[in-house]
């Protein structure tokens, strides 16, 4: 069993000790869980906030130190949150701590979790003067944004960027260009894939009709085989009349649909019955003089 860390005293002293206990136990033992504890222990002799210039470098370590170890424990989703802690604003947190945040969400393919943080660092008139916020900026750019398709953020931040010269400014509108382009191509290519993931969706509302199509010409064939019993009843005329009539109603119900076709066969089948019975000499029409 480890022993139990020494009591230092408070301040930069106590957590330069934890930093180089921490560093041992990422590097050199592996043992992340009591790297993360050391790094944890550390920052709270610091006090929160950015801290005093003295030990700022020292609070910086151990944050880097305890994303490293996060991240070897697979707790990468914890960082951004266990960073702040001790920041409690985004605008606060050093450079370092900022880009390996940004390098670890995009390397787990999750930029939006640093989207906003990202943001207001670079937002922030505070930071501006500070001489990594280009390289900052860049990564933003590279590994946030584009990747997210914030095209208009992104020429937004570089045309408001006075880290940035004419040149390089007009470097990187290019490649915001390039990347919308290739995004847009992305789109066409996809989309005839989604369109082809819907047929199936059609196919089955259009089976859905033809079922209910069927259904319903399946009552009316049954209504007509009941009437055919009974046509036998009606003046010649008449007759001919009704079956013109379910003639048309075949045709606007679309005959050439393959749910049709049984019943027009039946229809056929019970057109020439009646016509027989219609023509056949106990029931053809009187002939006048």
């Amino acid at each position: 069993m480890r022993a139990e860390p020494p009591a230092w005293a408070p301040g930069p002293a106590q957590a330069a000790a934890l930093l180089e206990e921490a560093a041992d136990l990422l590097v050199l033992h592996r043992d992340f869980a009591a790297a993360v504890e050391r790094c944890e222990a550390g920052c709270d002799s610091l006090g929160p906030g950015p801290g005093h210039e003295s030990f700022a470098e020292v609070k910086c370590s151990l944050c880097v130190v305890g994303i490293q170890a996060l991240a070897e424990m697979n707790r990468w989703r914890e960082v951004l949150s266990w960073v702040l802690q001790y920041y409690h604003v985004p605008e606060h947190l050093p450079p370092k701590v900022l880009e390996l945040c940004i390098l670890l969400y995009s390397k787990v393919r999750e930029p939006q979790v640093v989207l906003e943080v990202g943001g207001s660092w670079l937002g922030s008139q505070a930071n501006r003067s500070l001489p990594e916020f280009g390289s900052l900026l860049e990564l933003y750019l590279a590994q946030v944004l584009l990747p997210l398709g914030r095209f208009g953020a992104a020429e937004e931040l570089v045309r408001g960027c006075p880290a940035l010269d004419s040149e390089r400014r007009l470097q990187l509108l290019g490649t915001i260009g390039d990347s919308r382009a290739s995004w847009a191509r992305r789109d066409e290519e996809t989309r005839p894939g989604a369109e082809e993931q819907q047929d199936p969706a059609a196919e089955t509302l259009l089976g859905v009709l033809s079922q209910k199509l069927l259904t319903m010409l399946t009552l009316l064939r049954r209504t007509l085989r009941s009437m055919s019993n009974h046509f036998y009843l009606l003046p010649y005329k008449k007759m001919l009349l009704a079956t013109f009539l379910l003639y048309l109603v075949v045709v606007r119900l679309d005959p050439a649909s393959p749910t049709s076709l049984p019943f027009i066969y039946k229809l056929v089948q019970l057109f020439r019955q009646a016509w027989a019975a219609v023509l056949s000499p106990v029931h053809r029409p009187p002939i006048g003089d």
